[in-house]
């Protein structure tokens, strides 16, 4: 197989260096052309043809953020975000990025003197390598908020709503955009807690809880070790730990161990629900690579709980929600419209209570 054919923006000049000598360390990738700014990052996206962009934010000329939005709405390529921004203030315009097509972000290696640098480098060129293999679509202009039309109506009645008390979602490669469309879509009343484990590069965790928080309108908070769910607020796993709910319907940090390869892993927060609270949880297993998730959302399904897969067509990747079709995981397979949808049709049938409730059919 040829290596991969990687464009590098950046910059500086130092970054693009580094950049380029990791990236060459690997036989599978080659470094094709270099940019230092969105511009030239464009005409040579046309013209060079890459099969996969590392992209900085921060550049004169034209940012990450127009430069990434304008080759996905015309010579669409996999597109990673690797920055420096450390401010969660700041970090928004990585998600912008995101929103506007890129796949994943990473943190910007801290350079060769640093006891973190191996990992970081191996980090990135892992990404790289998975990133490039994913298939990309043109994206659209940016539709105003105004034009955007209503979701979808499910096709006929749903049934089995009632005794829902929680909803958990697991996400992935692709997550922050389906999120803030899902969370944008359902009242900003909905009366059950939402917990979300993003698999999302260290660091931009807390970034993230307030660009999500600000773009969808609805409540988001990190979560914190015993901190009780709450009715209309979403909970983002925080990186770092393994999360479950407790039967007293709290936030648990459960050790830091990794599973999956993953810290948080979807798998230890589906399966702890599984064991507290069954049948009375709703399920989600959004877009992704991998696996994680995918065994413990069948977990949930036998145990009663309503349990949902993103379709194809709307993911970016299928990883974890054809992986859970494949073990027959789910009751339903929407998009992201129809899973607000859903969950606003479970919001409008729900009395709020935290009572424990047994695992085991009635």
């Amino acid at each position: 197989m040829p290596p991969i054919r990687v464009l590098i923006v950046d910059d500086s000049l130092i970054s693009r260096q580094v950049l380029g000598r990791i990236l060459a360390s690997d036989p599978d990738l080659a470094v094709i052309g270099e940019a230092a700014n969105g511009e030239t990052a464009i005409r040579l996206a046309a013209t060079r043809k890459p099969d996969i962009i590392v992209m900085d934010l921060i550049m004169p000329v034209m940012n990450g953020f127009e430069a990434t939005r304008t080759i996905m709405e015309n010579t669409p390529v996999p597109i990673v975000i690797v920055s420096s921004i450390e401010d969660p203030k700041e970090v928004s315009v990585i998600f912008n990025a995101m929103k506007a097509g890129a796949l994943a972000c990473m943190r910007k290696p801290s350079g060769p003197g640093s006891p973190t640098f191996d990992q970081e480098a191996r980090d990135l060129v892992q990404t790289v390598k998975n990133m490039a293999g994913i298939k990309v679509v043109r994206r659209r202009p940016t539709v105003p908020v105004g034009c955007i039309s209503e979701p979808e109506r499910l096709p006929g009645q749903v049934t089995g709503l009632d005794g829902r008390k929680v909803v958990a979602i697991g996400v992935s490669t692709g997550g922050p955009v389906v999120l803030q469309e899902i969370l944008s879509l359902i009242p900003k009343d909905f009366p059950l807690p939402i917990v979300i484990v993003q698999h999302i590069a260290a660091g931009f965790y807390e970034g993230f809880v307030e660009w999500l928080a600000s773009t969808s309108g609805y409540p988001v908070r990190l979560g914190t070790d015993r901190s009780p769910l709450l009715p209309g607020i979403a909970y983002i796993a925080p990186e770092g730990y393994q999360t479950g709910i407790d039967q007293s319907m709290r936030i648990r940090f459960l050790g830091m161990e990794s599973e999956n390869q993953l810290r948080p892993s979807v798998a230890t927060l589906f399966r702890s629900l599984a064991e507290n609270w069954g049948k009375a949880t709703v399920a989600i297993l959004l877009t992704g690579m991998g696996r994680d998730g995918a065994k413990e959302l069948r977990l949930l399904r036998d145990k009663g709980a309503l349990t949902v897969v993103q379709d194809r067509e709307s993911a970016v990747v299928y990883g974890m929600p054809g992986e859970a079709l494949r073990l027959d995981a789910a009751q339903y397979v929407l998009n992201p419209k129809e899973i607000a949808d859903l969950l606003r049709q479970i919001g409008g049938r729900v009395t709020i209570s935290h009572e424990k409730i047994p695992n085991t059919e009635d």
